[in-house]
């Protein structure tokens, strides 16, 4: 491969690795060192991961602002100290099937503009550490709302204790703190137990590449 290389690169990423192993691996495998990607999937969660390769790393704040979409699946009946199946639980509590009526009318309640307060298991950064360094160490801090935009929602299968369903969201949404708020709404302690990203700007799932088969015909112009 050559040192010249620029572009985008849409990887579907696999669960059980980070964003960064990703950009690791595309490192590796054009042998090249300036690689980034355009927004962090978390390591159990898969789909759209848009890399940006040579030049097109200046432009990762323009493809950061975009929104995103993704298929979440919510757990009822308990609460974790992740808000994600990752995570230890921290209460359980037995709950009746609120009905999809019920939870069709809660998903068009989260719709738009509001208040968000971010989970410390995040890439945010508090005094120069990112929260999730500081989770891993039994700490918490205080974390400041943050303004998001849910667009659209929209249930796509429930199969109780579990839900799925689509969001659209503006950028610096964290699915896995809606999830838990979901739950909240209901007065039920809940998790995400599953994340895929479906599109992130432009790029779409049915485009991205499987990690292991990507190749230099895959990086498209900046």
């Amino acid at each position: 491969m050559n040192g010249i290389m620029n572009g985008i690169l849409i990887v579907n990423k696999p669960a059980g690795i980070t964003s960064h192993d990703v950009v690791d691996f595309v490192r590796r495998k054009f042998s090249i060192r300036q690689v980034g990607h355009a927004g962090t999937l978390d390591p159990m969660a898969t789909g759209v991961l848009v890399m940006l390769i040579g030049k097109a790393t200046k432009l990762a704040d323009r493809f950061l602002q975009d929104d995103k979409e993704y298929v979440a699946r919510l757990f009822f009946g308990s609460r974790t100290d992740t808000q994600d199946a990752t995570g230890k639980v921290m209460e359980e509590k037995e709950c009746g099937n609120p009905g999809i009526d019920v939870l069709r009318k809660t998903l068009n309640s989260f719709l738009g503009d509001m208040d968000q307060v971010p989970p410390m298991v995040s890439a945010i950064k508090y005094k120069g550490r990112k929260l999730y360094q500081l989770a891993r160490r039994g700490e918490s801090i205080t974390r400041k709302p943050r303004k998001v935009v849910i667009k659209d929602m929209e249930l796509i299968e429930l199969n109780f204790p579990e839900m799925t369903f689509r969001v659209r969201c503006s950028k610096g949404t964290y699915i896995r703190t809606l999830c838990e708020d979901i739950g909240a709404s209901l007065g039920i302690p809940s998790h995400m137990s599953g994340l895929i990203r479906t599109r992130s700007g432009a790029f779409l799932l049915k485009d991205a590449k499987q990690l292991d088969h990507i190749n230099e015909k895959d990086i498209r112009p900046a």
